[in-house]
């Protein structure tokens, strides 16, 4: 039998909130990699395909999570 973890949407935020907060930069919180600019982070979520990256679809996806989640507890 293969038991499986599912992963909940209160997982990621519960992960996404204990991250710390960068002093020189933003972290994409897919691939984890720094960037001087707000503009060059934005940047790389657009491209990440193109670099072998798939942060888009992490964000599209926490995107869709966090509406989720708002939804619950309204």
């Amino acid at each position: 039998a293969n038991s499986r973890v599912s992963i909940t949407t209160q997982d990621i935020l519960a992960t996404s909130q204990r991250q710390q907060v960068l002093h020189h930069g933003y972290k994409c919180m897919s691939c984890c990699r720094i960037f001087p600019t707000l503009f060059s982070v934005k940047n790389h979520i657009q491209r990440s395909a193109q670099e072998g990256y798939s942060c888009k679809a992490y964000y599209r996806k926490l995107k869709v999570l966090l509406a989720e989640c708002k939804a619950k507890e309204a």
